[in-house]
Parts: C-alpha cells; sequence; structure tokens
C-alpha cells in the first residue's frame, strides 16, 4: 500500500497557512499523516512555517545532487521538498505539501496519486487581506487579482473558499479530506 500526496495551494493572502495550522491542530494525531518540511530560501520566520532556511548557493548544491522530489521557484524564492519528506509514502502514510499553484502540473505529472486542494477567495476579500498585510503596494495588489482570475486548472481536485471564518473552511477541508478515496485510518500504537 502506498500514501498519496494532498497538494495544497493558493494565491498569496488566501490564509493558506492560517487554514494549514488550523488543519493540523484538528486532525487526529493517530492519522497516518506527514507534514512535508519544505526548504525554502528564506530566513527563518519566530512564528509561522518552521521551515529549513537555506541560501540560494546552499539550495542549488542540494538540487544539483538530486536532493529534492519536488522544487519550484515563486515569489523570489526557492522552494524544496527533500526525499526524506516523501519517504513516508511508501509506508501508506499521507504527505501534505504546502506547494504553488504554478508548479502542480508538474508534481502532479512526479506523483500522478496525488491529490490537489486549491484555496482561494473572492477578490474583496484578497483585496482586503493583502492591503491588510501592507507588504505590497496597491499597483502590486491589483497585478495579484488579475493572476487571480487567470488562474484555472480542471486538475484540481477540491476548492475551499477561504471568505468566511476559519473553522467554516477549516471543517469544509477536513469533510473534503475525509471523502477523498483511501483516506487514511487511524492508527493504534499499543
Amino acid at each position: 500500500m502506498s500514501g498519496r500526496i494532498v497538494y495544497f495551494m493558493g494565491p498569496s493572502g488566501v490564509g493558506k497557512d492560517s487554514l494549514l495550522a488550523w488543519l493540523q491542530s484538528h486532525l487526529d494525531t493517530r492519522l497516518a499523516v506527514h507534514w512535508a518540511r519544505r526548504s525554502i530560501t528564506r530566513a527563518p520566520a519566530l512564528e509561522g512555517e518552521m521551515h529549513e532556511s537555506l541560501t540560494d548557493a546552499a539550495f542549488e548544491a542540494l538540487r544539483a545532487e538530486g536532493a529534492f522530489g519536488l522544487d519550484w521557484q515563486a515569489n523570489g524564492l526557492r522552494y524544496g521538498i527533500r526525499h526524506q519528506e516523501l519517504a513516508p509514502l511508501q509506508r501508506g502514510t499521507w504527505v501534505f505539501v504546502n506547494g504553488s499553484r504554478a508548479y502542480w502540473p508538474h508534481a502532479s505529472q512526479r506523483y500522478p496519486t496525488a491529490r490537489s486542494v486549491l484555496i482561494t477567495a473572492s477578490p474583496e476579500v484578497l483585496r482586503e487581506r493583502l492591503i491588510r498585510r501592507d507588504r505590497e503596494s496597491n499597483a502590486e495588489i491589483e497585478a495579484r487579482l488579475e493572476r487571480l482570475a487567470d488562474y484555472e486548472d480542471s486538475s484540481v481536485h477540491c476548492t475551499v473558499r477561504n471568505d468566511g471564518t476559519l473553522d467554516e473552511a477549516g471543517n469544509f477541508l477536513l469533510e473534503q479530506l475525509q471523502l477523498m478515496e483511501g483516506w487514511p485510518h487511524a492508527l493504534h500504537h499499543d
């Protein structure tokens, strides 16, 4: 029995990290699920995702050595998922990956049984969140919103709209995951 990758993606500002943190805190800890740790060319954060922080040179050296099962570039950063983070697939464990929309076609080609979850929000909610985050100019925000309208992919397996409360989106996401074929059962530790 082999596991399955669940590949989470969504544009900046939709609350993907918050929703994934909600999911992690609400999943039964006995489920055969592994959260893949990302390697990112970004300084370590005091809060949020606990990623492996790499320089561009270190990332490229690891990539050249074939250390990554998945790797991509987005928003001026490089992201990778090391092979050891994907190894639990061989034990029947589902691996949750925080990915990029642009990289999904490559990931799905490499791992044909992978399932994608697109996290999205209405343009109005997204605009409000991006303005509140205060990292980009109004022109950059509008450019992001235009790209959002351009993004359509028929290979998305599940779409979660994160417009309301985190609990609403989280409960919907959890229900959709549990409907996926082969959803893992709780492991019993005797």
